[in-house]
């Protein structure tokens, strides 16, 4: 017991200050929190949460959005704020108004208003509330009422970007020298649903995308895999602003290629995404099982590089899932307690893991967080020691400055890639920190489990070459092996991609030889190459000559 005290101290501590961060900005679903500002000696922001926060088109008639002006370094929401909010979809301007509240937490009713044909949606738009006055224009409401708004709002699917001005504060007759502007995002989901025919059978399949509307749904008899598409933006500075795109795919347990236990590869654009990106549901429906694709920004920026400027070019996100064979799994379960009063938090933990691999594996371990009802808990920040039997910390995660706001489970559901020195038995200390951006404590907790691994069966993850070049660079071999641009453009162009990673080769050392011409057998080299009659480690052997001999500087 007491060797669990040093670990369970320390999260315990992580669990004590949740709101002491300056990280902990990134899209939610139904909530978002916008990067601070500095501002009086305070790093200030704005936060927007819908209710309930996981709204589905066509299933909720109103919902709540709530708006609340802060500092960050203090968790001290201002009172007396004048608010000037809009809500903007793919372009559009849906509302625009201006409210007031008294204690700083802004919550206004929205009531979707389905098909207006004014080609500015806002015109569809009504406000009701009474007007406050010392805050001209601003819709106020008294007490528990809420001031509401009726429109073309939470209509459709997709991302919502509520952009939020602070005009005033402390007191209405306060106007600020310099209004405080945040823009914060959240997503509605849309379901389609379709119908695919197998094996004399028809099954119905459902998308609930998060992100837009998909189209050319299908599915391939050969390998089961279904696939769709929706619109994207793929323009590099685009991308660096996304934090994740969620589509999720529920197709019945009973349709054999899909039943529980099978494992799945996924595809976007035709890239295969890291295994991270994909999470299996099977809790939340008794009949389906649920695949979710959360493909965040890094990954995209991944697959950005991987295909290049057509790519970046392109405005179609492709998806592809395709079913792997089905796998034994090993699982742990233990409930967390809270820190303060040691009684049951109300939150189980599931940890399980592929029991193919073993010691010095990168092993999938999936952490999965239930209520005490056996329901998935949503949006848990959560974080983790691996401890051994000598009590030394093998690994950990979530409790680092850089991710002091814990990891972030948004559909309860997490996988983390931990890799153990040797065969012995592990103890894992799990905190919830709490739920949500503003980290609600019900379930907040910290508990702890054994796990033990055999030896390594091959399974680890493929290690990465040490040549890696995209495709698309081929164009630009094949163009300077015809002369179609010449020895610099060639060089400059490479020694870029090399030097932003988008092509790697092994570490070459310049040897300061003098050379200055780029041999034949260097241009030959990169046509056959473009041809596809060489291999990439083939073609890396001409770049490597060419960094020996001073041509490319890296």
């Amino acid at each position: 017991m007491s060797s669990k005290l040093p670990m369970l101290i320390a999260l315990a501590a992580i669990i004590a200050v949740p709101y002491i961060v300056d990280n902990a900005f990134a899209h939610g679903l139904g909530g978002d929190m916008a990067p601070p500002i500095s501002f009086g000696g305070m790093e200030v922001t704005v936060s927007t949460e819908l209710s309930p926060s996981d709204i589905t088109v066509g299933e909720v008639n109103e919902a709540n959005m709530k708006v609340r002006f802060f500092d960050t370094l203090t968790d001290t929401t201002f009172e007396k704020v004048t608010y000037r909010v809009e809500v903007w979809r793919s372009g559009d301007l849906l509302a625009r108004n201006l409210f007031y509240d008294l204690d700083g937490i802004l919550n206004i009713k929205i009531q979707p208003v389905l098909g207006c044909t004014e080609n500015d949606l806002w015109r569809c738009t009504s406000y009701f509330g009474s007007q406050h006055v010392s805050a001209p224009g601003a819709l106020f409401v008294e007490n528990e009422g809420r001031p509401t708004v009726k429109g073309p709002i939470f209509d459709k699917g997709g991302l919502y970007n509520i952009r939020v001005d602070i005009e005033g504060a402390t007191s209405p007759k306060t106007q600020l020298a310099q209004i405080l502007s945040y823009d914060t995002f959240v997503s509605v989901a849309q379901e389609q649903d379709f119908m695919i025919n197998a094996y004399a059978q028809e099954v119905p399949v459902i998308v609930k995308t998060y992100y837009d509307h998909v189209d050319n749904f299908s599915y391939d008899t050969k390998d089961d895999s279904i696939s769709f598409d929706m619109p994207f933006d793929w323009d590099p500075e685009y991308v660096s602003l996304v934090q994740v795109v969620h589509e999720e795919i529920r197709v019945p347990k009973s349709f054999a290629p899909y039943s529980e236990g099978k494992q799945f590869k996924g595809f976007v654009n035709g890239v295969e995404v890291d295994n991270r990106v994909l999470l299996l549901d099977p809790y939340s429906y008794e009949d389906s099982n649920v695949v979710h694709f959360l493909v965040t920004g890094a990954e995209l920026e991944r697959i950005n590089n991987e295909l290049g400027p057509a790519n970046q070019k392109s405005d179609i996100m492709k998806f592809e899932l395709v079913p792997q064979s089905e796998v034994q799994k090993n699982s742990i379960e233990f409930y967390l307690v809270k820190q303060d009063s040691g009684a049951k938090s109300g939150t189980n933990v599931n940890i399980s893991w592929d029991s193919r691999y073993g010691v010095n594996d990168e092993i999938p371990f999936e952490f999965t967080f239930f209520d005490e009802k056996g329901n998935l808990l949503k949006d848990v920040r959560y974080a983790y020691y691996v401890i051994d039997s000598k009590n030394k910390i093998v690994t950990s995660g979530g409790t680092d400055l850089q991710q002091a706001d814990g990891i972030v489970a948004s559909e309860g559901i997490d996988i983390q890639k931990i890799k153990l020195p040797k065969q012995d038995s592990y103890r894992i200390d799990v905190a919830l920190l709490g739920l949500g951006i503003n980290f609600e404590q019900k379930y907040a907790g910290i508990g702890s489990g054994l796990i033990e691994v055999g030896p390594s069966t091959g399974m680890s993850a493929p290690k990465t070459s040490a040549v890696s070049i995209p495709n698309w660079v081929r164009n630009n071999a094949g163009w300077w092996a015809d002369g179609q641009i010449g020895d610099s453009d060639f060089a400059s162009g490479i020694e870029y991609m090399i030097k932003e990673k988008i092509i790697k080769v092994p570490q070459t050392q310049s040897k300061g030889t003098g050379e200055s011409v780029i041999p034949d057998w260097v241009r030959n080299n990169a046509g056959w190459w473009s041809e596809g009659l060489i291999s990439d480690e083939d073609f890396a052997n001409g770049l490597q000559f060419l960094i020996a001999n001073g041509i490319i500087s890296v």
